[in-house]
């Protein structure tokens, strides 16, 4: 069946030109919609500039008067053979950067290229190693634990491309990167072109660093018996109480006395993050893996085996006060869901590190 053709004589456009005013409803027809009417639906001449290539002129001279004269770049001496960390940034976008760990050289080279036709008068070139932590909450104050400085260049000129080694040898950084929920760690090469009347120019270039941590001499076992009285007796063992970030959690659930219908007993990994002090402490806790470990009513003197790989799952090491800021502890939940859906759960702290 053919659709009845509807006829065209006159429809409803949002137009912001000619006789009309701004953002007003003006009748018209597929005519009017013609690009070669101007304000007043006159014939536009042919040398008539757009407004959007007027703009366009008018942000290239901006760019060009006031934007930085040169090019800056930092680049890292061994950057084709050394290790690149996967970061995640705030947007959701995975990036690479190079790893470093805690007592290794940075050494590089820093590039500085006029734009053609410019020169970059200036009072010193300098490059510096810093390690800061930042809290959301006062998100843009940066708290500096490590600053160490270069001197690259006294007061003069540069007119054509100039390079500038650097190097901060067996820097001594005593903290993980990081990035949490409510805080970042991390470290950055910082060059600043000092100039006398003109913003100074900045360039960043970030970095990641781990720290290797031996393992335990000592490592106990977790062992504890818990319940409600005269309903629900469980014990539950843990191989260790220290595990590394690719180990694997060997544990088992005895239950002693069972008056309660279990539909089924799940175990959680938990992270909590603790920024902050006193009044201003912020927690923040997030699980990072749920694994079922039994499905159905269990009896009295069944025992339920715990295996659980930790290798799939994005973990840190354990920070503890770090430069009074933050720290991040992890938690073994084990959490048990009877037929009314009531959750019972008993929670006991690891120690996670990361081992060579």
């Amino acid at each position: 069946m053919c659709c009845p053709e509807v006829p065209p004589p006159e429809m409803l456009t949002l137009r912001s030109r000619g006789s009309a005013r701004k953002g007003e409803l003006r009748r018209g027809t597929h005519a009017d919609d013609d690009d070669s009417f101007g304000m007043s639906g006159r014939a536009k001449p042919s040398n008539f500039p757009s407004r959007t290539t007027t703009r366009g002129r008018e942000k290239n001279f901006l760019v060009g008067a006031f934007g930085p004269p040169c090019k800056v770049g930092i680049e890292f001496s061994d950057a084709e053979t050394r290790k690149q960390a996967s970061v995640k940034k705030e947007n959701g976008q995975v990036v690479m950067v190079p790893l470093f760990l805690g007592q290794d050289s940075v050494a590089g080279e820093v590039r500085i290229e006029p734009l053609p036709g410019k020169k970059v008068e200036h009072l010193g070139v300098k490059i510096e190693l810093l390690g800061q932590i930042e809290l959301y909450f006062d998100r843009g104050s940066f708290y500096d634990f490590t600053s160490l400085v270069r001197e690259l260049d006294v007061p003069g000129e540069i007119l054509e491309c100039k390079t500038y080694p650097f190097e901060f040898s067996t820097v001594e950084m005593q903290y993980e990167s990081y990035n949490g929920v409510n805080v970042r760690l991390r470290y950055v090469l910082k060059v600043t072109i000092s100039r006398s009347y003109a913003t100074n120019i900045v360039e960043y270039r970030d970095f990641w660093v781990h720290n290797y941590s031996p393992q335990p001499e000592i490592n106990n076992s977790i062992k504890m018996e818990v319940g409600i009285e005269d309903c629900l007796h469980i014990e539950f063992e843990y191989s260790k109480s220290k595990y590394h970030l690719k180990d694997v959690i060997v544990g088992k659930i005895y239950f002693l006395l069972v008056r309660i219908k279990i539909k089924h007993m799940e175990l959680e990994v938990r992270r909590r993050e603790s920024t902050g002090s006193g009044p201003n402490t912020y927690n923040e806790s997030e699980t990072l893996a749920k694994y079922e470990i039994m499905d159905g009513a269990p009896v009295r003197g069944e025992s339920i085996p715990i295996r659980l790989f930790l290798s799939p799952y994005d973990l840190t090491p354990t920070y503890r006060n770090i430069n009074n800021k933050f720290s991040v502890k992890y938690y073994l939940n084990l959490v048990l869901v009877d037929e009314e859906d009531r959750r019972y759960f008993k929670q006991q702290e690891i120690t996670m590190y990361r081992l060579e």
